[in-house]
């Protein structure tokens, strides 16, 4: 068991029909379209996947699509949104047969918030019951990790062997990047400051700006990691323009319709989740085209 992950990992979109159904179809699209950008991984099911509204049989079917459509070229990472230790097992255990480089996990994160050491035993649980590596998606706000406890969770339990952190601390980053065991990784989901967190030192992003713009992220990451700062700057500045566009509440939603701008139909939100509305349309087309310029 290993973690081998780094760079570009965009949360793929899952693209819904009217009627909440899987477009299966326009999902293999999706996928091709961020193998094209040469993205580094791909993760289905994560929260830009809306991976909290799958059923069990949905999260595997999901899994299976990306297994064939990527055939080896790049790890896929599989999303585990769960409340329940023995749900997130269960959903480990169903895609037990694919070729899944690690699991990306939230913590619990429904109203009744665990204490720390039942939040280690549910990781601990989880990664006695399955040979992946499990990437702890630390982005639930009422259940948010901090430094310390991600990395005892990493020193403890071998089958830990990654954090994505979100928010948009990026002290808090900066901590984890310095306390990181050794063989572990740190992902930047702090996506106003992707730029930031590629020259701290993140060994790469799994976040919602990504899924929407893979080719720029992938050129970004790839500057950074060249040392021209000059350049990372300027891609950083167009980045955040378009991102102060795309978020809202419905971001998945605005996600699609920038994938869809860039001619990958990526489908309908899952309801009760609402489509983008005019105006987030105007904002992201207005800031669109500046940042597309560094598209890969």
């Amino acid at each position: 068991m290993g973690l081998d992950l780094t760079g570009v990992i965009p949360p793929l979109v899952t693209p819904f029909t009217a009627d909440g159904s899987i477009d299966e179809a326009a999902f293999r699209k999706v996928i091709r379209f961020n193998l094209d950008k040469k993205v580094h991984g791909v993760c289905p099911g994560g929260s830009t996947g809306e991976g909290h509204t799958f059923t069990v049989d949905e999260f595997k079917r999901v899994m299976e699509i990306t297994a064939a459509e990527v055939a080896g070229a790049v790890p896929i990472v599989a999303g585990i949104i769960s409340n329940s230790t023995r749900d997130a097992i269960n959903r480990a255990k169903a895609i037990a047969h694919l070729p899944i480089a690690a699991l990306q996990v939230t913590p619990v994160h429904y109203l009744f918030k665990p204490d720390e050491e039942a939040t280690h035993n549910h990781f601990k649980a989880l990664t006695e019951a399955t040979d992946v590596p499990v990437v702890i998606y630390n982005v639930v706000p009422w259940n948010y990790l901090n430094p310390a406890q991600m990395i005892r969770l990493m020193q403890e339990l071998p089958g830990v062997q990654g954090i994505k952190q979100s928010q948009g601390d990026l002290k808090l980053m900066a901590d984890l990047l310095l306390g990181v065991p050794a063989g572990c990784k740190v992902f930047s989901a702090v996506d106003a400051l992707l730029y930031s967190s590629f020259a701290l030192g993140a060994h790469g992003t799994i976040a919602a700006t990504p899924a929407a713009l893979p080719g720029v992220c992938v050129t970004l990451w790839d500057t950074v990691q060249a040392g021209d700062h000059v350049k990372g700057l300027e891609i950083h500045k167009a980045m955040l323009a378009f991102w102060n566009a795309l978020v809202g509440d419905n971001l998945p939603a605005n996600i699609k319709t920038s994938i869809t701008l860039q001619g990958c139909d990526a489908g309908l939100p899952r309801a009760p989740m609402p489509a983008t509305q005019p105006a987030q349309l105007a904002r992201i087309k207005a800031a669109m085209d500046n940042v597309l310029r560094f598209d890969n």
